[in-house]
């Protein structure tokens, strides 16, 4: 088992995404001492591998110096095990020297691109397509390792097929997210997806992917079949991750989640403090996720998809239901697309185990076959 840091050294960001739910303008700036007060924290904490993940906000608005003194402080020190890091920027803020630095520390990036400019920059905001792909350059030239996240939105929806050939035809590997409404305001509410359509969108794309396994990788996917097939969730929505990631905020501040990052309810404690997770579990934050997967247990358990769903993200249930007793809001399409996997990886083994005159596989299929089956995703190393 990994242990999953999340390091938010702000939630200030330079870009103005219309549906952004997680940054705040004018925030504060972590200082290196919170590192060094993460570091003796995580002494003694769990003796499982630490991986360590920068968000935002925007991260790189911490700049240069902060990594050069952080990254060899949390992979040298000897009170945890690194496992390796990662970081979430727009990559606006990206140079030579930060991709440079980046890349010695083995540190992969991934970044927020919509589809094509025009799309992308009707909901982000006018010139960022650009100026991420600027950054894009000169992190790849430079040797990191980077991918894509892409955001549908309720306008974004109806351009499925340019946003797909958009990542297809430039080689770019994708995890899709679905807009959220936000704890912080109502900005965000009018770009969610609707449940139907989220769903719908999930199934049109695992169609689409499963001509391009070769060529291209979706990891939702990936996740959502080997987690039917595992009968666990291996992805943090389809996972009881409570516990297992947990986030810091720019004053040292623990949180259950990035997500909830900046919000003084769900503080958990502080890492100046050295608190024990017996001691972090003693928190209103944390009894109030208790009672998110309390009420899930009951809630679904006659549902098919319980063991690999969970209830999907505590997150997200409480912003749409203003209450931790609660569920998903996208339970619809999460149990469209698994019910989709599961029928698909039904017909795919009962059709293998056919003789070829009873249906089963034959020689001239070209025609007929997909080029991939949702049992290659379930058997995907």
């Amino acid at each position: 088992m990994t242990f999953h840091v999340m390091i938010i050294p702000t939630l200030d960001c330079p870009s103005n995404c219309e549906y952004c739910w997680g940054s705040k303008k004018d925030s504060e700036i972590m200082d290196i001492v919170i590192i060094e007060q993460i570091v003796e924290w995580l002494d003694g904490f769990r003796d499982d591998y630490v991986h360590f993940t920068f968000h935002g906000g925007e991260p790189l608005l911490a700049g240069y110096d902060f990594y050069k003194k952080a990254l060899p402080m949390l992979k040298n020190a000897t009170t945890h095990k690194e496992a390796g890091f990662s970081l979430q920027s727009n990559l606006w803020l990206i140079n030579k020297k930060l991709a440079k630095l980046f890349t010695e520390y083995g540190l992969a990036i991934s970044t927020s691109i919509d589809g094509p400019k025009e799309i992308n920059d009707y909901q982000r905001g006018e010139g960022y397509f650009d100026k991420t792909m600027q950054g894009y350059k000169i992190a790849t030239e430079n040797g990191v390792k980077l991918s894509f996240i892409c955001t549908f939105t309720s306008y974004s929806k109806d351009f499925e097929e340019e946003i797909y050939n958009f990542f297809l035809e430039n080689d770019f590997n994708i995890k899709l997210h679905a807009a959220l409404p936000s704890m912080r305001g109502n900005n965000a509410d009018p770009w969610a997806l609707k449940q139907e359509d989220h769903g719908n969108l999930l199934i049109s794309l695992l169609n689409r992917y499963l001509h391009d396994l070769d060529k291209i990788e979706i990891k939702d996917f990936d996740h959502i079949c080997k987690s039917s097939f595992l009968r666990r969730g291996t992805l943090c929505t389809f996972a009881d991750c409570m516990g297992d990631t947990l986030a810091i905020g720019h004053d040292g501040s623990i949180y259950p989640c990035y997500r909830f990052n900046g919000m003084k309810d769900w503080v958990m404690g502080n890492v100046k403090d050295k608190p024990s997770m017996e001691e972090l579990m003693e928190s209103q934050a944390w009894n109030e996720l208790m009672d998110f997967k309390e009420f899930v247990d009951e809630e679904c358990a006659d549902c098919t998809y319980i063991k690999f769903c969970r209830g999907g993200c505590p997150y997200n249930g409480i912003v749409a239901n203003g209450t931790a007793k609660s569920v998903d809001p996208q339970c619809t399409a999460y149990k469209m697309i698994f019910k989709e996997v599961s029928n698909r990886a039904n017909k795919e083994f009962l059709k293998s185990t056919l003789p070829p005159l009873m249906g089963g596989n034959k020689l001239n299929q070209k025609n007929t076959k997909k080029k991939f089956t949702v049992m290659d995703l379930m058997l995907k190393q």
